[in-house]
């Protein structure tokens, strides 16, 4: 429904656009809103609201705003709806929500498989894995260390761009270096790919698709998410890439098969034992 309204937005009135606009910003609110509060959030008047509702297609108000909150309890938008500084708490939280959503789903449609198949295969197979972000990447890089070196593999995660260079010049042929960018276009983290490459070492990347990362790395897991990083440190990318990095854990997991059991139940005891010495020690 919202991406309808945006759609024939150059056929409404002035008047009737503007009531759109207010539609599209906070459909939460509007929903939820009396006419005159929907008149003068969007600085028209009520019976401009009414000729709007009924440009679209609808009765009137009422039919409208049933019609949007069935849209919006019992789906997700289609659109991505930008926070706005006027934006009620309920209206944020809804746009949040919803935007998280929409990325997810956008990303488990367009993700490719063959490339998540590849990635999965050498990362099995690696002698070494380490994981380089900078910022905000940083952390997905140390949180998806933390996921691999259960699996028995030497891993690292690398945070900053002088370590990461020296780094990737000791990777060798049996390596695999996965690079976490929100931009693909990081110098310093082209630089250290460049390096891993010379030495031999095979490069994943989890990136925006159409960058230089992206055209550089043996294998790149493309994620295109639409967010305001001009304002915001990215939100949307990172949970992406952390479920990217989910999904690469279960999928070499799966692949190592029974092997990988022992360790895993080894280090299930090593938890089980220190919490056991704790509680022993609080007694």
């Amino acid at each position: 429904m919202l991406e309808k309204i945006r759609a024939e937005l150059d056929t409404l009135s002035g008047a009737e656009r503007r009531v759109a606009e207010q539609v599209l910003a906070q459909p939460y609110t509007v929903m939820q809103s009396a006419v005159a509060d929907i008149a003068a959030s969007a600085g028209v008047s009520q019976p401009t609201v009414i000729r709007f509702c009924r440009s679209m297609g609808f009765g009137g108000l009422s039919d409208f705003k049933l019609k949007l909150a069935g849209n919006l309890v019992g789906g997700v938008p289609f659109v991505h709806s930008s926070v706005r500084p006027e934006d009620p708490v309920s209206e944020i939280t809804a746009k949040v929500f919803d935007n998280t959503v929409t990325a997810l789903l956008k990303c488990r449609n367009e993700v490719n498989a063959q490339a998540v198949d590849a990635a999965v295969a050498l990362l099995a197979g690696a002698r070494r894995i380490e994981f380089y972000g900078l910022g905000n990447s940083g952390i997905i890089a140390a949180d998806a260390q933390h996921k691999f070196f259960r699996f028995g593999i030497p891993t690292v995660a690398y945070a900053d761009s002088h370590i990461q260079i020296m780094a990737a010049s000791l990777l060798t042929p049996d390596d695999v270096l996965v690079v976490i960018s929100s931009s693909g276009r990081s110098r310093e983290l082209m630089d250290a790919v460049e390096v891993a490459l010379e030495s031999g070492a095979r490069v994943i990347a989890i990136t925006m698709p159409d960058t230089p990362l992206a055209a550089r790395a043996t294998v790149t897991l493309a994620v295109d998410s639409p967010e305001d990083s001009e304002t915001y440190s990215p939100m949307l990318s990172r949970i992406l890439h952390l479920v990217l990095i989910d999904i690469l854990t279960i999928g070499v997991a799966l692949k190592r098969g029974p092997a990988l059991v022992p360790q895993l139940e080894k280090a299930k005891r090593s938890l089980r034992r220190k919490r056991l010495r704790h509680d022993h020690e609080q007694e």
